[in-house]
């Protein structure tokens, strides 16, 4: 465990991208969590559907995006790793993607609850 976060120190870019994804993953969780209560039962979440109920998903989907951004971020950190020794600028891009992905989440969340709520 100590040699992983050696590697994610070692480089900036990693860094960076790691612990604000990270703190983006918290205040995600944390906002959802806080909203929670003041959902409607059924949320417009599916957004490229037709028109009608095939948009509304219930309420506990909303942590949905959360959990896909979970597993985005964690399998784009073990590829990271994976990947530092011999390539380290496609560990930097993961590290990025998956911090623009988890941005990408948390606007769609928040704007989502604000248009509810």
């Amino acid at each position: 465990m100590k040699g992983l976060f050696k590697k994610i120190n070692a480089d900036k870019i990693i860094r960076l991208g790691t612990y604000i994804s990270v703190a983006f993953l918290i205040f995600h969780l944390l906002y959802i969590i806080i909203a929670f209560p003041f959902l409607p039962p059924f949320l417009p979440l599916f957004n490229q559907m037709p028109w009608g109920e095939e948009r509304l998903g219930i309420k506990i989907e909303i942590f949905l995006p959360f959990i896909i951004g979970v597993s985005f971020f964690f399998l784009n950190l073990v590829l990271a790793l994976r990947l530092y020794e011999k390539m380290p600028l496609v560990s930097r891009i993961l590290s990025i993607s998956s911090l623009l992905i988890n941005i990408l989440f948390i606007i769609f969340i928040v704007r989502s609850i604000q248009l509810i709520v």
